[in-house]
């Protein structure tokens, strides 16, 4: 019952830790969740505030990203996002792939961050396209699929086969959490950890 005593790099390790990953959260806007026909709306929600949360609580880089609040066509993100990372200031684009995005391409890349864990509404499209992109970019994506939804169920389904066959790598946020924490010992976080974890997935 020993954890060895030298850790793996967090860096180079292939598995997703606070150090080598950035979230990215693309377009959770109330149209969108609105819209949302492949997955219970009240469920996403609480998904997609666990992944926020997790974000924070291992001090991970976040892209937040809006489409359309500028021109007034849109609502800005959903509150319970933004009452977790309050001191994330959403991109807003214009353009419907965020890749697309100058400002948006840039601080995604200005994490330097090899891994980037991805939800975004919708998935056929807006979790999709930049993804695919990031990944003919070199980065390795892990779309979490218990936080995204289509219009659809066939339409999230298409989506998430679309990514597979491209290369990404999907998960759940239990996965990402248990994935992040590793350890037991490393009790900074369990406190955080054991709250999202059994207050949430054990709802």
């Amino acid at each position: 019952m020993t954890s060895f005593s030298k850790p793996r790099d967090p860096i180079e390790d292939n598995l997703l830790t606070p150090q080598n990953a950035a979230v990215v959260i693309i377009d959770f806007q109330p149209v969108q969740v609105a819209s949302i026909a492949s997955r219970p709306k009240r469920e996403l929600v609480a998904n997609i505030t666990a992944l926020a949360r997790i974000a924070k609580l291992y001090e991970m880089p976040v892209v937040l990203s809006t489409v359309n609040v500028k021109t007034g066509r849109n609502q800005p993100t959903i509150h319970q996002i933004t009452d977790v990372l309050r001191d994330v200031e959403a991109i807003d684009r214009t353009s419907i792939n965020a890749w697309e995005d100058e400002d948006f391409n840039r601080a995604v890349k200005a994490t330097e961050r090899p891994k980037l864990i991805m939800a975004a509404l919708w998935t056929e499209v807006c979790l999709v396209h930049p993804a695919l992109d990031a990944i003919s970019e070199g980065f390795e994506v892990y779309p979490v699929i218990d936080c995204v939804g289509g219009t659809s169920l066939e339409a999230h389904d298409l989506g998430v086969q679309r990514l597979v066959q491209a290369g990404a790598k999907p998960v759940s946020w239990v996965q990402v959490i248990c994935e992040l924490q590793r350890d037991w010992n490393r009790e900074k976080t369990v406190p955080g950890f054991s709250e999202i974890l059994f207050t949430i997935a054990g709802h």
